[in-house]
């Protein structure tokens, strides 16, 4: 595959991450219960890539947003939060036709069978996304592209788009792909287009969960088998943590930073190349709301990617910026500091363990033993 090496990004861009993919504005129960019952709705907004993109300048990176939607104040509103973290929206589309999708959800977990979703994003703006409306300069221009299978859900049109941003190319940032599959996108579909894009993409996310549900592929290794051509596979396992099969290296062995919990597996790869295996547990977290915490994750990760650090520590970074968005209600939050971040990646193993955050532990002024269970 052309493009930068596996796990790389590209170092001649201006801008470190562009996020293209719809954005709705969103609808937060003022209370628990079903849609039917709940009497208000406070308004914030919605959308994988450009919560990535929140969080990545909420980071301190220069993170770029590409969507498209309506010619409305619900239009307005969203190019205006976004901008508000620092997110250039400057490639951000308006439809003069059709409008900006929104959507009302429960307080629920998202994996509850009580939780409701209402979504009105059919004909959406964002929806009319294709190759021969988005501005290609400006979602090549960064280091890294991020993209997710959401997109590719929305139209025939969108799906068009996907396949054309993960083809290979010249010169191609490092292309990253959350699957995010969202089932109530498919009906009627074939959610197995989605293991055709990651297959085209450098960097991978996906979870076990929805890798079973979309694909039939059950396990981490049997989901890498599934994708051998990526250079990075991030396989999130819920509580057990992630599994991430990266640093591809010539020889029967690989090394990476050391650890217990990142104690390096070897791969047998065709060539006789061998990769490294990395396997980080998950942190204990007093969760407030659990949205978003995907997003957060691989805002943390690709943070940690941009900065050249260890794929163990990649990987601890994604799980502190969940930890950040599932102890607050919304979909978005201030994240740790960045050396507050770095203290807790820096713990041994046994100290990353007895770590347990509730809501407030992205506090400055906190230590990495103030956090700790006793």
């Amino acid at each position: 595959m052309s493009g930068p090496a596996a796990g790389t990004a590209r170092a001649d861009a201006t801008t470190d991450v562009v996020c293209l993919g719809e954005s709705m504005v969103t609808f937060l129960p003022s209370q628990p219960g079903r849609l039917a019952d709940v009497p208000s709705f406070g308004r914030g907004i919605g959308g994988a890539e450009s919560n990535v993109a929140c969080a990545l300048a909420a980071a301190g990176h220069r993170a770029a947003w590409v969507g498209r939607v309506g010619a409305d104040g619900f239009g307005d509103h969203l190019v205006e939060t976004i901008g508000g973290y620092g997110v250039d929206t400057s490639a951000v589309r308006r439809d003069p036709v059709r409008p900006t999708g929104i959507y009302f959800r429960t307080a629920t977990d998202r994996g509850a069978g009580a939780h409701e979703v209402a979504y009105y994003r059919a004909g959406s703006a964002a929806s009319a996304m294709s190759p021969a409306n988005v501005p290609y300069e400006e979602v090549f221009a960064g280091r890294v592209l991020h993209l997710s299978g959401i997109t590719a859900a929305l139209s025939a049109d969108c799906l068009e788009l996907v396949r054309e941003l993960t083809s290979p190319r010249p010169g191609r940032p490092l292309v990253s792909f959350d699957v995010n599959h969202r089932p109530h996108l498919w009906r009627g579909g074939d959610a197995t287009v989605l293991l055709e894009l990651a297959r085209r993409c450098d960097l991978v996310f996906v979870g076990e969960d929805e890798a079973e549900e979309a694909w039939g592929i059950v396990g981490a290794e049997a989901i890498r088998a599934a994708l051998p051509e990526p250079g990075v596979v991030v396989v999130k396992r819920g509580s057990a943590g992630a599994t991430v099969f990266s640093g591809l290296r010539p020889g029967p062995r690989s090394s990476n930073a050391g650890g217990a919990e990142n104690t390096p597996a070897s791969r047998s790869r065709e060539g006789g190349e061998a990769e490294v295996v990395t396997q980080v547990p998950a942190l204990r977290v007093d969760v407030v709301a659990a949205v978003g915490a995907g997003d957060a994750f691989a805002a943390g990760f690709l943070s940690a990617t941009l900065r050249g650090l260890p794929v163990r520590d990649r990987v601890r970074h994604g799980h502190l910026m969940a930890a950040a968005v599932l102890t607050v209600p919304g979909d978005l939050t201030e994240p740790p500091a960045r050396d507050h971040a770095d203290r807790l990646v820096a713990l041994d193993d046994e100290a990353w363990g007895r770590l347990r955050l509730g809501p407030g532990w992205t506090a400055a002024d906190r230590a990495p033993e103030e956090v700790r269970t006793p």
